[in-house]
């Protein structure tokens, strides 16, 4: 059996899916590369084909021993997928079958062109920002937990606002009522907190983001701090009660008087590129930025070249 493995994670709700998954993991056996899948998804894959595969359980760190986790879905499916590879060396490679697909680094006509990449190993390996949060009441922490795009203070019940308190670094910033607070990663910049109108950041840049939603104050601006900054954000007044959402998919309740703290965790998420491509060029691909009429200084120089070569 092939000592390389390739953990194959789908969005098993979507027939097209299911069907790619088959294909792709035909043709990573045709290059001697086991495939393995995760232990809730096997009876839909094996329904659509898939073949012999192993399986591995669906739970944080179990992709340990891949060399490589390939996505078959949109960016919440990739999540998943780096709540399986957290801790791991494994890095994640997604294939957009979603709407925006932010985090995703091929579409599906690029099928082929990642079936390559991968039995040639031609992917390289950024590392994203993720962040750590602790719940505490009192002087007891009541949960911990991590997100690679944000961690989500919001209200638990439509007809109350939450009253906040943000401080960052042990000083206290300002106090709202307002719907939540958004506490995002560069890599989330592009998600919740772009909704919720904070700034796009750049992967590269090392930074957090503090974005209030819907709060009822004159200061209410998006806030962007130091990487090694701790944020936090406690839940005041009586009778309210609030919620925290890590990248969306684990809760935790937060009663009054709870304090959430959001650092700068130790362990990054690897994510698999293909493409060289710029920033720039994936933000107006992925929104569809109207750029027509654009005339850089490089396609300046090239126009020039071909002009003087007629």
């Amino acid at each position: 059996m092939s000592e390389r493995r390739v953990l194959l994670i789908v969005h098993t709700a979507r027939a097209e899916a299911t069907s790619l998954a088959a294909r792709l993991a035909t043709d990573l056996r045709s290059a001697d590369i086991g495939v393995c899948v995760l232990e809730s998804d096997r009876d839909d894959l094996v329904a659509a084909g898939i073949g012999e595969v192993g399986v591995i359980p669906a739970q944080e760190g179990a992709a340990h021993g891949c060399e490589l986790a390939v996505v078959l879905g949109g960016d919440g499916t990739i999540l998943r997928a780096t709540e399986i590879c957290r801790g791991t060396q494994t890095p994640v490679l997604g294939v957009n079958l979603g709407h925006v697909g932010f985090l995703a680094e091929a579409d599906v006509d690029d099928l082929q062109a990642v079936v390559q990449g991968v039995v040639d190993r031609t992917y390289r390996v950024e590392e994203r920002l993720t962040i750590e949060v602790t719940v505490s009441v009192g002087d007891e922490v009541v949960a911990t937990n991590w997100a690679l795009n944000e961690a989500t203070v919001e209200k638990a019940s439509r007809e109350r606002m939450l009253e906040l308190v943000v401080e960052i670094d042990d000083r206290p910033v300002s106090r709202w009522g307002c719907d939540g607070v958004v506490c995002a990663t560069p890599t989330g910049s592009t998600a919740y907190n772009f909704s919720a109108g904070g700034p796009i950041v750049w992967p590269e840049v090392e930074a957090l983001l503090l974005v209030p939603i819907s709060a009822h104050a004159l200061f209410a601006r998006p806030l962007v701090v130091s990487p090694n900054s701790t944020l936090a954000v406690e839940v005041m007044g009586e009778m309210t009660a609030g919620v925290l959402w890590c990248d969306g998919r684990r809760a935790a309740d937060l009663p009054q008087g709870a304090r959430v703290e959001v650092r700068r965790s130790d362990t990054p998420a690897r994510l698999a590129r293909l493409h060289e491509a710029p920033f720039a060029d994936r933000l107006v691909r992925k929104f569809d930025l109207p750029v027509a009429g654009w005339r850089g200084a490089a396609e300046q120089r090239r126009l020039g070249r071909r002009v003087e070569d007629v």
